[in-house]
C-alpha cells in the first residue's frame, strides 16, 4: 500500500491525463455544466480489495439518489498520487477520491479541496459517531474540515504458522513478544529461529550461512521512510518514546536526529547483515506479501489493510501476532485514517458532497464492514467488520487491541510531506543497505528541518 512511483516523464503524464479524459468524459463531473447536484461524478481509490465494497455503495447510493450516478475508478497506490495530481494540474481530477493523511496538507496549500463544514452543519452529520480522534485528523491549520473518514489501520506481525511450529515456536510465543534496540529481545531471537538457509541451517544455529538463505525470518518491502515507517520500524521506534514531530497534527520539526530513532534504524538494518532479512537491494521490483506467500519470509510486518492477501495465499496457514513490547513494556502501532475528499475543480459539487456524506455513512460503512476487508471508520461499523472477519475465522485481535489499550500513534501530518519525503526515503535506505551509518540520519533531518524555517 505504501509504495510510490513517481511518474516524471511528460510522455507519460500525458498519457495518464489523456487516460483521466477518456474515463471522464474530458471534465471531472462527466459534464462541463448544468445542475451541480445531479449527473454523473467520478470517484477514485486504490485498493483493488475494497473495490467490490464501493461498487455496492455506489449502487445503493444511485437508488436512493436517482439523478445521481457515480463512476468508480481504481487506480493502484504506485501510479494513483501522480494520476490524481496530473489531473488536478490538466483539470481532469475525480470529482472526489480516496484521500491520505501525509498527501493532504499538500492538497490544502494548493487548494485542490472542498470544506465540508457547511454541508455537514446543514445535513446534521454526525462526527461523533466515528472512531475517536479520526474525524479530528481532516481539520486543517484553518480551522475548516476537509475529509470524512471513511477507515482506520494499525500494524501487526503476519507470520507462517507451518514455520514457527517447525521452528518450536509457540503462538503464544509469538503473542508476546518482547524487543530492545539494543539486542532485539526475544523478537531477534524469534526471527533468526525462523531463519533457514538452504542448508537447512537455523540462523541461531552454529554453521548458518546468511548469504545463501531460503527463508528470511523478516520480510522486508522496502526502507518505508516515506511514510514514517509506518508498517516496518514505527511500531518499534514509538516504543522508546521517539516521535516522529514535535508535535501532531502540523508539527513543524522533525526529530530523525534523535539517537531512540537511530538505534531503531541501526537494529533493524542489523538484521540484514546478519542474513535474517532480505538485503534492500534484492527487494527492488519484488512484492513482500507474495514472497511471504511463496514461503520465503516467516514474518512480514504490514497494516491491517492487507488482512485479506495475507490469508488468502493458498497452502499457507497465517497467524496475526501483535506486535512486540518494547523497552517500557508497552506495544505500539502507527494510527492512520483515510478519508473521502472532494476535489475543488469539480462542476458537480453540490453531488460530489452527497457521495462523501453518504461515504461516511452507516449505509456504506456497514457495506464495507460485510466484506470483512478493512475496518471502517465508523465504531458500529468497525465491530461489524471484527465480527465479518471472525466468521471467516480470521482473528483480528491484534489489530484491534491497539485502539483497545490506546498503544496507537498518529501518522505525522505536517506540511511539506512530498519533500519530507523525498529527502528521508533516500537517507534511511543508505542506512538499511549499509552504505551509511545511522547518524547520517541527522544530516537529513537538517534538511527537513530547514523546509519549515522562518
Amino acid at each position: 500500500m505504501m509504495n510510490k512511483k513517481t511518474l516524471g516523464a511528460v510522455a507519460v503524464a500525458a498519457a495518464a491525463v489523456l487516460a483521466l479524459s477518456a474515463c471522464s468524459g474530458g471534465s471531472s463531473g462527466g459534464s462541463s455544466g448544468g445542475d451541480a447536484s445531479k449527473g454523473e461524478i467520478s470517484y477514485w481509490l486504490w485498493d483493488a480489495n475494497q473495490l467490490p465494497a464501493y461498487q455496492q455503495c455506489a449502487t445503493d447510493f444511485t437508488k436512493a439518489n436517482p439523478d445521481i450516478t457515480v463512476k468508480i475508478t481504481q487506480t493502484g497506490w504506485d501510479d494513483y498520487w501522480s494520476k490524481l495530481t496530473n489531473g488536478m494540474a490538466s483539470g481532469t481530477a475525480p470529482d472526489v477520491f480516496t484521500d491520505h493523511l501525509s498527501k493532504y496538507p499538500d492538497f490544502l496549500k494548493t487548494k485542490q479541496l472542498v470544506a465540508l463544514d457547511d454541508s455537514i452543519a446543514q445535513d446534521s452529520v454526525d462526527l461523533s459517531q466515528y472512531n475517536e480522534g479520526l474525524a479530528d485528523l481532516w481539520v486543517g491549520q484553518d480551522g475548516k474540515r476537509y475529509g470524512l473518514p471513511k477507515d482506520w489501520d494499525t500494524v501487526a506481525l503476519f507470520y507462517n504458522q507451518k514455520m514457527a511450529t517447525d521452528a518450536g515456536i509457540t503462538p503464544e510465543q509469538m503473542g508476546s513478544l518482547t524487543w530492545n534496540p539494543q539486542d532485539g529481545g526475544t523478537y531477534e531471537k524469534a526471527i533468526a529461529r525462523l531463519t533457514v538457509d538452504k542448508n537447512g541451517k537455523r540462523g541461531d544455529e552454529a554453521g548458518f550461512d546468511k548469504n545463501n538463505v531460503a527463508v528470511y525470518g523478516l520480510g522486508l518491502p522496502g526502507s518505508d521512510a516515506e511514510n514514517a515507517g509506518q508498517t516496518q520500524w514505527s511500531y518499534l521506534s514509538a516504543t522508546t518514546g521517539w516521535t516522529t514531530t514535535d508535535k501532531n497534527p502540523w508539527g513543524t520539526h522533525f526529530n530523525y536526529d534523535d539517537k531512540k530513532l537511530q538505534d531503531t534504524i541501526d537494529w533493524w538494518a542489523s538484521l540484514a547483515v546478519k542474513g535474517y532479512m532480505p538485503k534492500l537491494e534484492t527487494t527492488v521490483g519484488a512484492n513482500a506479501a507474495d514472497s511471504f506467500g511463496a514461503g520465503k519470509a516467516a514474518i512480514n510486518s504490514n497494516g491491517s489493510w492487507m488482512i485479506g492477501q495475507y490469508t488468502g495465499y493458498k497452502g499457507i496457514d497465517v497467524g496475526i501476532a501483535p506486535t512486540p513490547q518494547g523497552p517500557e513494556g508497552k506495544r505500539a502501532s502507527m494510527f492512520n485514517g483515510l478519508a473521502d475528499s472532494v476535489w475543488a475543480g469539480t462542476k458537480k459539487k453540490d453531488a460530489a458532497i452527497k457521495w462523501v456524506e453518504y461515504l461516511g455513512s452507516t449505509a456504506c460503512q456497514d457495506v464495507v464492514a460485510s466484506k470483512a476487508v478493512v475496518f471502517p471508520a465508523i465504531t458500529t461499523s468497525s465491530e461489524k467488520a471484527a465480527d465479518a472477519f471472525k466468521a471467516k475465522n480470521v482473528d483480528v485481535s491484534a489489530f484491534t487491541q491497539h485502539v483497545k489499550d490506546k498503544t496507537t500513534f498518529m501518522l505525522p501530518i505536517t506540511d511539506n510531506a512530498s519533500k519530507v519525503a523525498g529527502i528521508m526515503k533516500p537517507a534511511v535506505d543508505a542506512v538499511v543497505a549499509g552504505k551509511s551509518p545511522a547518524s547520517s540520519l541527522t544530516a537529513a533531518n537538517e534538511q527537513v528541518n530547514a523546509l519549515f524555517a522562518k
